[in-house]
């Protein structure tokens, strides 16, 4: 067992003759790009002038960085370089018409089947071309895939259906994933993909589960990563045909809350949230969003990207628009139009241009808004937060008993039933919000 006291960022400084010196081990991972073994370089500090090393420490930083860069980009270098080599190989061999088999299986061919490729190597034109025996006799290996390497692969993979996320989609959709991949080499290790095994996973497992326990971790949070790392494994495996064993299958830890959020009770939303000075502390931008998802059950980040044109307050039913405009809906049902009442309609007109501030920026304004109403006292129950509010308009139009066609049009959820028409008007959400809403204040 190790120190677990070990200073998880090591200096690498050693003292010669007088000098505080750089010296590092090259990583194995960066074996194949820089033979030099032990990297050495002066940081040119004596000793003497700095005894608890923290010019050094700087010194030592900025060198440590430049090397890492370096490795990264020769690494990153050679391998497109071994991938295109591939690639090539793989096509020159279906042109020649066989599948393209690594050197070893191609071994374990049928002796007239190894007799038919080495036979097409004697065709004019194809006499000392090395690329053509590459291609036919399985020369040409290809490229080692790490597992530090996973996400990026798997990002490049995924470009077509990433190509409708706005940037801050893009930016949630990666983190996760890329927070799954940190997480399993923190704890298990950087490795080829083809080396990862079913005890690695577990092992995985074993971390996550020790963190539910000691940490009161949710378990959904441990379920996700392995989700996404089984998912780039499937998607790698597939493109980059590994051969790869379902190691992340059947991992999941019981228990998770599967995000669950609590509605807030409608006469606390009344007496507490539309009471005058609740909100004081926020911004305009950001209370006027909280009053609109109040008598509307917008998602926030659908309110965060209302704009001019989906704000319609001159149309006969004053309403907002859900569009797509420049980002992913969640379902094909989101799209949808909600008729505003209330203090939504009050929002809505104090602010008829949208919220620019929190455009496509719903997590920093969740984060900010939830702080402020926990340190108030406006989340009394566990599990309740900001998104309360559209389970709490989803229970309110049950208490009404809406018909599960104008809740379904109201929510943005799937009608399981067969569609006919063009579904609720306006005016008939309208009288069914009309019904639920919570008389306003005076002024927001």
């Amino acid at each position: 067992m190790g120190d677990s006291r070990r200073d998880p960022s090591p200096d690498f400084l050693t003292a010669r003759q007088g000098v505080w010196h750089y010296a590092r081990r090259v990583p194995a991972a960066f074996a194949e790009v820089d033979p030099r073994g032990v990297i050495r370089q002066s940081t040119k500090i004596r000793v003497v002038d700095d005894p608890r090393k923290v010019r050094a420490r700087r010194a030592a930083q900025k060198i440590n960085e430049e090397l890492e860069t370096f490795w990264r980009a020769s690494l990153g270098g050679q391998k497109a370089d071994a991938q295109a080599r591939y690639d090539q190989a793989r096509i020159m061999a279906r042109r020649m018409g066989f599948e393209y088999l690594g050197a070893a299986e191609v071994a374990r061919l049928p002796m007239d089947e190894i007799l038919r490729r080495v036979e097409a190597l004697a065709e004019p034109g194809k006499t000392d071309d090395r690329v053509a025996e590459g291609a036919v006799l399985g020369g040409v290996a290809p490229p080692k895939l790490m597992v530090s390497d996973l996400f990026g692969e798997f990002e490049r993979l995924s470009a077509a259906e990433l190509r409708d996320l706005s940037p801050d989609q893009r930016r949630k959709w990666a983190n996760a994933k890329k927070r799954a991949v940190a997480n399993f080499i923190a704890q298990v290790g950087d490795m080829e993909l083809t080396r990862v095994t079913r005890n690695n996973a577990l092992d995985f497992r074993d971390w996550w589960q020790g963190r539910v326990l000691d940490e009161e971790m949710d378990p959904d949070t441990a379920n996700k990563d392995f989700g996404h790392l089984a998912t780039m494994f499937r998607t790698v495996d597939r493109a980059r045909r590994l051969g790869l064993e379902s190691v992340f299958s059947e991992m999941r830890i019981k228990g998770g809350k599967n995000g669950q959020r609590v509605a807030f009770d409608p006469t606390f939303v009344q007496t507490k949230f539309l009471e005058a000075g609740a909100l004081d502390g926020l911004n305009d931008e950001a209370r006027l969003i909280v009053f609109l998802l109040i008598e509307t059950g917008l998602r926030l980040s659908e309110a965060c990207n209302l704009t001019t044109e989906t704000i319609r307050l001159d149309a006969e039913v004053p309403h907002v628009m859900v569009r797509p405009d420049g980002r992913r809906m969640k379902t094909d049902q989101s799209e949808r139009e909600i008729p505003l009442v209330g203090v939504s309609l009050m929002a809505a007109q104090a602010s008829p241009g949208g919220f620019p501030r929190y455009r496509d920026k719903a997590a920093s304004l969740s984060a900010n808004v939830n702080k402020l109403l926990h340190g108030r006292g406006l989340l009394p129950v566990k599990g309740q937060t900001l998104y309360s509010f559209r389970h709490t308009f989803e229970d309110r139009l049950t208490a009404v008993e809406a018909p599960d066609k104008v809740a379904a049009a109201l929510m943005g959820h799937k009608y399981h039933r067969p569609r006919y028409g063009v579904g609720p008007s306006l005016k008939q959400k309208l009288e069914w919000l009309q019904r639920i809403a919570h008389k306003p204040p005076t002024t927001i």
